[in-house]
């Protein structure tokens, strides 16, 4: 108890003096944060953000500025829970209300792959790259968070470059079926991306279709998707803390998603 005790005291001492520094991995939340677009015949698009006053300051509420908000659970940057697809549909504790809160709070490895995304908008991180990652920074641990870096936030201001559609349909990196096979294998606690969700844009014809969605969820495992400020974080030694909101039976949330990392 009392080394317990010493261990947080010291984190709070190394925040207080910048030997652990906090990046903030989330995105702006507003009326231009991009979201998903699904083919019309099988899907209907979660709305665009809205944020509607309630008052400020005025004859409604003489003291205080308040607002009301419209948007999807999956909207922005976002924590994907196992009931989002249906292969997690029955974990009783699947929704973002029954998921146990140190879940929300784990190491994080961050396999930088930007220089292969900005070469080609449809790079796919294999088996493969994963494994040849570890040989260079170290293993992957079970009940730990891996983030595919390639610094598609850039794109967040323009939903057109971000989203990346054409006629064939959507062009962004993400994961090869092999690579969330492994990642599974090495009983993670969860993938995350910097694009709009946590499948590549063109995941839809894979076997399995979208292997993210389908595999981590089937292990009721997380996703998080449109993270930020990647590029600020170490390969390893960092935590994250991405805690979506208490919605009662939720499929998923916008979240806050922040990084500890070691100070300069």
């Amino acid at each position: 108890m009392m080394n317990t005790t010493k261990l947080l005291a010291d984190l709070a001492g190394a925040l207080a003096h910048g030997e652990v520094t906090i990046v903030d991995c989330s995105a702006v939340l507003g009326p231009q944060t991009p979201v998903l677009k699904l083919p019309p015949e099988i899907a209907d698009d979660t709305p665009a953000v809205e944020i509607h006053k309630i008052s400020e300051y005025g004859d409604r509420g003489p003291y205080w500025a308040w607002n009301w908000l419209k948007l999807g659970e999956h909207t922005g940057t976002h924590f994907d829970a196992p009931k989002h697809w249906i292969t997690g549909r029955d974990f009783a504790d699947g929704t973002t209300d029954t998921i146990p809160p140190q879940n929300f709070i784990a190491p994080v490895n961050v396999i930088d792959c930007s220089a292969e995304a900005e070469a080609d908008p449809d790079f796919l991180l294999t088996r493969t790259g994963v494994e040849a990652w570890e040989v260079r920074h170290g293993a992957i641990n079970p009940g730990e968070w891996v983030l595919m870096r390639t610094d598609w936030d850039r794109f967040n201001d323009d939903a057109d470059r971000f989203l990346n559609a054409d006629a064939a349909g959507p062009h962004t990196p993400g994961p090869s079926v092999d690579c969330i096979q492994y990642l599974m294998e090495r009983g993670v606690l969860g993938w995350g991306t910097q694009c709009i969700g946590t499948d590549a844009g063109a995941a839809g014809c894979f076997d399995p279709p979208y292997p993210a969605h389908n595999l981590l969820h089937l292990h009721n495992r997380y996703g998080l998707a449109s993270l930020t400020n990647l590029d600020k974080l170490p390969p390893k030694g960092a935590i994250l803390i991405a805690a979506p909101l208490k919605i009662q039976n939720g499929t998923g949330s916008p979240v806050r998603a922040l990084a500890l990392v070691p100070g300069a």
